[in-house]
């Protein structure tokens, strides 16, 4: 579970990107994290795995605070960034052994891990090349492989479809969804609304900051009558 509470955070003393706002994000759920460019998204998403510190405010993983208890709170998380491109001098099976080291992963069980994450993303024949060689596509396909090694019981992705071609992504959402069904939580960044529609139990969307709904997509589409998912989505907007 991921609890946020009363979180702020301002940058350069005059730009509030996030207000007062939180949140509680359950387990055994996927949930759809959705917002205009701008609206806050990767901001919140950078506090909630410790890359950023709130100004204001809290929030626990798993009952663990991520600021106050850091390495335990993150020793919880499954992250991949909204960027794959970092590390690319090593190669594919370098980078999987660096991040495994990191959550200590023991060589037992990342065997294990890495042979099963490597044949579901179809890596197989990349995993000894440097991974500057890698197409976008593939790059994310590691990214998403380095996040869950660790089985993470807390999985926070940002745009985590961008980039995967189709059969990879089609096997990322199954994953997402076995993941929630174990009693597990999936919180995700997407832009695609109809990824949303057919992926989440609940979404939550956000706007300058705050979040101006939060519950399933059922219930906003009998709220505004609009079966649109992009007219529906810009009357929430619209509305605040």
């Amino acid at each position: 579970m991921i609890k946020i509470k009363n979180v702020t955070k301002t940058y350069n003393n005059n730009i509030t990107a996030i207000k007062n706002l939180s949140l509680d994000i359950p387990d055994g759920k996927i949930i759809g994290f959705i917002g205009l460019n701008g609206a806050g998204k990767t901001t919140l998403i950078k506090m909630m795995t410790g890359i950023l510190k709130p100004d204001k405010g809290t929030i626990t993983i798993n009952d663990l605070d991520i600021i106050k208890d850091a390495l335990d709170a993150k020793q919880n998380i499954g992250y991949i960034t909204d960027s794959p491109d970092m590390f690319l001098k090593l190669t594919g099976i370098e980078f999987i052994n660096f991040i495994s080291d990191i959550y200590n992963v023991d060589s037992k069980k990342r065997k294990e891990r890495i042979k099963y994450l490597v044949e579901q993303f179809e890596l197989e024949d990349v995993l000894d090349k440097p991974m500057q060689g890698y197409s976008h596509g593939m790059r994310q396909k590691m990214m998403v492989v380095a996040a869950l090694v660790h089985e993470p019981k807390v999985w926070i992705l940002d745009e985590p479809m961008v980039g995967l071609d189709p059969r990879s992504a089609v096997v990322l959402k199954k994953m997402m969804k076995e993941h929630a069904d174990s009693g597990n939580t999936v919180f995700f960044s997407t832009h695609v609304l109809e990824v949303a529609e057919k992926l989440c139990d609940e979404i939550a969307i956000i706007d300058k900051g705050k979040i101006i709904y939060y519950g399933t997509l059922d219930d906003l589409i009998k709220k505004y009558k609009k079966k649109d998912l992009e007219e529906l989505f810009l009357e929430v907007i619209k509305n605040g």
